[in-house]
């Protein structure tokens, strides 16, 4: 974001008359912020940890910051962009987008559209006005309106937490703490004790839930990172089954060829090239 954005957001709206890319943005990386996107008009294509979206007219998404990611290329029509960091989003809004992983792009009615353009309108004319009293507060907390927004429409199609059954709510909570501990918990136990429930109960929860056990959850979450790892970084993989925890070397390739169907270097070669 340097040279972009103002105490670590910045928002803008393009418009596009043919079909763009961006050499910064057609290279898959990570940010060191969220990023929100507003399909005004037109669509966008896009790939987000290794899958392919389509971003239409009348639709929104939201980057993590750990995502590996690229977009483009912006087909004829109507962007609008927000980049904020961790430190300007308010903890309620930075909790909530962690419930909501994954995000995928979601398709908005044309009363919400239009709230959505009219707020980043007014959170682009606040940008803008560099000179007045208050302004990083006035463009944080109007930003932290447009976040908000994007947040209520992902919501907007969830169940709350208080009209979860038991096992719904133990999945959210193995699902939460499954991003914190992957790296240091591999067995369901380690989850089941930091949950308080036994090991049975919780592939029971997980299992009826989503239909895949706990193993599968967990094997899925590492080799996510691996992915990742192997894509955004120059790491061999050696160094990258150690900083995912695992001191057996040859078990994590193993691991990375049943779940992905190809060795690590396989899969680095194909996705690099």
């Amino acid at each position: 974001m340097t040279g972009k954005s103002d105490g670590g957001i910045a928002i803008a709206r393009k418009i596009f008359t043919d079909t763009w890319v961006f050499d910064e943005l057609q290279y898959a990386h990570r940010d060191d912020y969220h990023l929100f996107l507003f399909q005004e008009e037109g669509r966008t294509e896009m790939k987000i940890d290794f899958q392919g979206y389509c971003l239409e007219s009348g639709s929104i998404i939201c980057i993590h910051p750990d995502q590996v990611h690229h977009l483009g290329p912006f087909f004829a029509g109507k962007v609008s962009f927000l980049l904020i960091d961790k430190e300007n989003l308010l903890p309620e809004q930075l909790n909530l987008l962690e419930d909501i992983r994954p995000i995928k792009p979601l398709h908005l009615d044309d009363q919400s559209c239009a709230l959505i353009a009219d707020t980043v309108t007014l959170c682009l004319r606040l940008h803008e006005q560099t000179e007045k009293k208050m302004y990083h507060t006035l463009v944080k907390e109007s930003c932290n309106l447009l976040v908000g927004l994007f947040i209520s429409q992902y919501l907007a199609g969830t169940t709350s937490y208080d009209k979860l059954s038991r096992p719904e709510q133990i999945t959210k909570a193995f699902r939460t703490i499954l991003d914190q501990y992957f790296v240091s918990a591999k067995r369901p136990a380690d989850y089941a004790q930091k949950l308080n429930i036994s090991t049975p109960y919780l592939y029971e929860c997980v299992k009826n839930a989503t239909g895949f056990s706990v193993s599968y959850h967990i094997e899925q979450r590492v080799i996510l990172e691996a992915k990742r790892l192997l894509y955004y970084s120059d790491r061999s993989v050696k160094q990258i089954a150690a900083e995912l925890g695992f001191n057996d070397y040859p078990y994590f390739t193993r691991l990375f060829a049943k779940v992905t169907g190809m060795t690590a270097l396989a899969f680095r070669k194909k996705n690099r090239d």
